[in-house]
């Protein structure tokens, strides 16, 4: 094994909470998987998997003074659906605190949130890993997604989407525009590709 990943979890395990850590471990593994599966390098999946969560051991308004205190833009969208602020967070955290430099590895994390428009393969691979890993249980149709990670990661990403805009529109929650944004470029695609079928 890498000794680089070795020294972050350890890094990791004495900053984030147990039930963090666990859930940071089971990512890195689930990305492995998919990575195996959609023949992208194994360590940067590993890595972004690892790394996703490290800002997550600051609360909303933590990471809200740190993003102000180190420059980094917030939009209001972020002010105002901060859960999803960790991602950018982490990703300066693991740029300039753990030495990760890989710029795959650095957006995977940005945007494994929101998602963006034009993922790239590390994208969509953490973005889904985050969603289908082993220890999460409360969302709609898992044992489909997690069997729909494997056959179709661009359909499984879209359903993803999907089912975290209607599941944050029911519960009433703020919605981050680039969550909307991302969804919108993917059903685009999806309608696009729809019609070349027919």
């Amino acid at each position: 094994m890498n000794s680089e990943i070795l020294e972050l979890r350890e890094k990791l395990q004495h900053k984030l909470s147990k039930s963090r850590y666990e859930h940071s471990l089971s990512v890195s593994f689930t990305c492995i998987c998919l990575a195996m599966r959609y023949e992208y390098p194994l360590e940067l999946a590993e890595l972004a998997g690892l790394m996703h969560d490290c800002a997550k051991c600051y609360d909303d308004d933590g990471i809200l003074k740190r993003c102000a205190k180190h420059k980094i833009p917030v939009t209001e969208g972020e002010k105002n659906a901060p859960a999803v602020l960790h991602a950018k967070y982490g990703a300066w955290l693991a740029k300039e605190h753990y030495g990760i430099k890989n710029p795959e590895i650095l957006s995977a994390i940005a945007c494994h949130t929101t998602g963006k428009p034009k993922m790239e393969t590390l994208d969509k691979i953490l973005y889904v890993a985050d969603f289908i890993e082993v220890h999460r249980d409360k969302a709609d149709h898992l044992p489909e997604l997690r069997k729909l990670a494997f056959e179709d990661l661009d359909e499984a990403l879209y359903q993803i989407l999907k089912g975290t805009l209607n599941y944050l529109k029911r519960k009433g929650s703020p919605i981050d525009p680039m969550t909307k944004e991302t969804f919108e470029y993917y059903h685009s695609l999806r309608s696009l590709s729809d019609r070349k079928e027919s």
